[in-house]
């Protein structure tokens, strides 16, 4: 008799497979099917680029960096809308991960359920990043993934967050702490859960996000990445 609360997403997909239960493998797929589309759809929701077109009558990606994030909404515009984009940002990961974690649920076990929130963080980000109603230009999901690493496990969370802030803080350089979030998310998961598949989500989040501050890399290594401040900067300015 096999133990389902034992398997990774793999083993109970090859167990449903093979030896049945109480849903089917195509049933599981169409579950996770369901769970991608409605988390990139709330992806989709960039709350830079609804505030700066839809509030400001202005485009948050025609200035700065071009970037449809929080720093460069920031230091473009500034003001209390800042609060509205980052409730935005946050609020949309966090029902992405919870959808996930329900339709995972109807699956199995807690390990589904754990598979659930990367899974629906994945396509989350994928939506912040690309979201297909502004023409694929989106962010560089620094605070949505921050928000997942928050839903999945305080420890992983610790582990981005802290590198995050310490890197951020000492060095003034929000990508660099980026940069770190991103690649220490998939050893962060790996440590915790050693299951393959939440190994090869993590993975996949901390590659996006790496990938999306490959310009911030080169700046940095060339030394003229700006630095943050609290202050806007002036049109014109280079900005993360």
């Amino acid at each position: 008799m096999v133990n389902e609360s034992s398997l990774g997403f793999f083993g109970l997909m090859y167990w449903l497979h093979h030896e049945g239960g109480g849903i089917t493998v195509a049933l599981a797929l169409l579950l996770m099917l369901a769970a991608a589309a409605a988390a990139y759809f709330l992806g989709c929701f960039n709350g830079a680029v609804i505030v700066s077109k839809y509030i400001l009558r202005d485009d948050v990606r025609k200035h700065g960096s071009g970037n449809a994030g929080l720093t460069n909404f920031y230091r473009t515009f500034g003001g209390p809308l800042t609060v509205v984009v980052i409730l935005t940002d946050v609020l949309k990961a966090v029902a992405a991960v919870l959808v996930g974690m329900a339709l995972f649920r109807v699956i199995g076990t807690q390990a589904m359920e754990t598979a659930g929130k990367y899974w629906a963080g994945t396509f989350c980000l994928l939506g912040h990043m690309f979201p297909c109603m502004f023409k694929f230009k989106g962010g560089k999901g620094i605070l949505s993934g921050g928000t997942i690493a928050l839903m999945v496990d305080w420890r992983i969370a610790l582990v981005v967050w802290g590198g995050f802030l310490v890197l951020a803080i000492l060095t003034k350089w929000v990508s660099l702490g980026s940069i770190w979030a991103g690649a220490s998310f998939p050893f962060a998961t790996w440590f915790v859960y050693h299951d393959l598949f939440t190994l090869l989500l993590a993975a996949a989040c901390g590659a996006l996000v790496v990938w999306k501050h490959r310009g911030n890399l080169k700046r940095i290594l060339a030394g003229t990445e700006s630095k943050f401040s609290f202050h806007r900067k002036k049109e014109g300015e280079r900005k993360p």
